[in-house]
């Protein structure tokens, strides 16, 4: 018997209100704008649930290749749900955690771009330092600084 397997995750999806801003804040982070498209018609609504949808979507990379994000701006339907101030405890958040070469210069340069640390910078034993941060419109990520052989 064949055992079907995953091949990778794809990309991870985050629905914004400013595209603009938002692709700036990512890029500022260091992910790079792989395109952005124009979606509507029903058969997009087909997989969204939505019937007829009007979205414009940017697709995100990281420098590796390897992770994307794709950001989703609504036209229509109107959105009618914002979870962006949810606490990182609430029930299905979702958080994006990204590893740095340096930890303080990108909390700068991010608090510089409209970042806001959650909590503080905190080492875990001699192995990393991370920290939560929201972006803009309130994204939450986290930032990690592995320390292994330093």
């Amino acid at each position: 018997m064949t055992h079907h397997r995953l091949k990778r995750i794809d990309n991870m999806g985050i629905v914004v209100q400013d595209m603009d801003r938002v692709i700036a804040f990512f890029e500022e982070v260091g992910m790079i704008l792989e395109g952005r498209a124009h979606i509507e018609g029903e058969w997009a609504g087909r997989v969204t649930g939505l019937t007829s949808q009007s979205v414009e979507i940017a697709m995100m990379k990281s420098p590796d290749g390897n992770s994307r994000i794709e950001l989703s701006h609504y036209i229509s339907p109107p959105v009618i749900a914002d979870h962006r101030n949810a606490p990182v405890n609430a029930l299905g958040y979702l958080r994006l955690m990204f590893t740095v070469t340096d930890l303080d210069e990108m909390v700068d340069r991010l608090v510089n771009h409209g970042g806001e640390l959650v909590g503080e910078i905190v080492q875990y034993e001699n192995s990393y330092r991370l920290c939560y941060m929201r972006g803009v419109e309130n994204i939450l990520i986290g930032l990690a600084e592995e320390l292994q052989g330093e």
